[in-house]
């Protein structure tokens, strides 16, 4: 087949498109990172992605995807034998259940249908009758990428706070941080989980544990093997400026760049776009007659939006058409999801033509699928945009 002309749309909900700003700030001569240049860009980085978790705390940046970053979040606080509650809140609730299970925890699962987030309420229940105190941590993902489904993490953390349970609280926000609304410090979260390749606009290849000190002190004593995810060494070679092993240097440039434009931009005013964009795709949603996965209004993800096809219809077969004749990614269904949902990206470097460009791409896709729907969903979200714009 001929290349195709034009750029390909990566309307994937992660890694996202890479800013030409920050693709130039990669591609810069590597120092060596013993020196005193490197020092001081790192200590930009680790200043600069304070702000972004919203913490006065350490950020350890490790050189992994965020699978990385669930690892270290647990066997820095935990020992053999812990108990620890989950959610079933989509996909990759349940992957970091499966590390916590090969590390020997003993994990509480609580079942979910993907189609809501946590249950503050049931964090509640689940601490008040945990009288002895054997649940050692709470893990919940922010924004389940899989699904669209955002959990409501302040309204998770009051839930802690009035059983008084001393539970360390775990929270990933792989697909929400830099593009929704998140308070490491304000909300208590001991062990923030985050990845680059998202709303930080980074090709994939660092992660991120923004730590609490209650966090720190649990490390001193939990007793899980660690040794390359070992918060100690990193949190000791930072100090100066330096990292105990070779760092992804060149990604740290990315990661420089990718903060100030964040800066530039003003943290609110990045969520407000996210907020606009998200809108705006379930406005396009509910005017094509279509499902959107997300039950609760109040559990709308603003960085991606999960779409459920009509009975009969295959999510992956539409995605096929729309890729071939658009060149256009959207993601597709996870697990118990595959082929009945796709997924629409609008998260990190992203603006309202790009929008307009992949809900234009999803309506003719659907048309030549034949899947049933009504046509003028692009026209809603249009509509709303213009309604918006400030």
């Amino acid at each position: 087949m001929a290349h195709p002309s034009g750029r390909h749309f990566l309307q994937i909900p992660g890694p996202t498109n890479v800013p030409d700003r920050v693709l130039r700030a990669i591609d810069s001569p590597t120092i060596d990172h013993r020196g005193p240049g490197f020092a001081k860009l790192a200590r930009e980085v680790l200043g600069g992605i304070r702000k972004v978790f919203r913490t006065a705390h350490p950020v350890v940046i490790f050189p992994s995807s965020g699978t990385g970053a669930w690892e270290a979040a647990l066997v820095n606080t935990l020992s053999p034998g812990d108990r620890v509650l989950m959610f079933e809140t989509g996909w990759f609730a349940s992957l970091w259940r499966g590390i916590a299970d090969r590390h020997d925890l003993r994990v509480e699962l609580v079942p979910g249908d993907w189609r809501h987030g946590v249950d503050p309420a049931v964090v509640e229940e689940k601490l008040a009758a945990d009288g002895q105190h054997s649940i050692r941590a709470v893990c919940a993902v922010h924004n389940e990428t899989s699904t669209g489904v955002t959990s409501r993490i302040a309204e998770v953390r009051a839930a802690i706070d009035r059983t008084r349970h001393p539970a360390l609280f775990l929270v990933d926000t792989i697909s929400s941080l830099a593009s929704l609304d998140y308070r490491h410090d304000e909300w208590k979260v001991d062990v923030t989980v985050g990845g680059s390749q998202k709303g930080l606009m980074l090709p994939p290849g660092l992660s991120f544990n923004a730590l609490s000190p209650k966090a720190l002190a649990a490390a001193k004593t939990a007793k899980l093997r660690r040794s390359y995810w070992d918060w100690e060494p990193m949190l000791q070679a930072n100090e100066s400026g330096f990292f105990p092993y070779t760092p992804a240097t060149n990604l740290l440039y990315g990661l420089r760049e990718s903060l100030r434009m964040l800066e530039e931009e003003g943290l609110e005013n990045v969520f407000r776009r996210h907020r606009r964009h998200g809108e705006a795709t379930r406005e396009a949603v509910r005017a094509w007659g279509l499902e959107l996965n997300a039950l609760d209004e109040r559990e709308h993800s603003d960085s991606l939006t999960g779409i459920r096809m009509p009975d009969g219809h295959d999510a992956d077969k539409l995605r096929a058409v729309i890729l071939e004749r658009f060149d256009m990614s959207l993601g597709q269904g996870l697990g118990k999801l595959k082929g009945k949902l796709f997924r629409i990206g609008h998260l990190g470097s992203f603006n309202d033509l790009m929008l307009a460009g992949t809900l234009a791409g999803v309506e003719m896709g659907l048309k030549l699928a034949q899947v049933p729907f009504s046509p003028g969903g692009v026209a809603a979200a249009l509509d709303h945009l213009t309604s918006t714009a400030s």
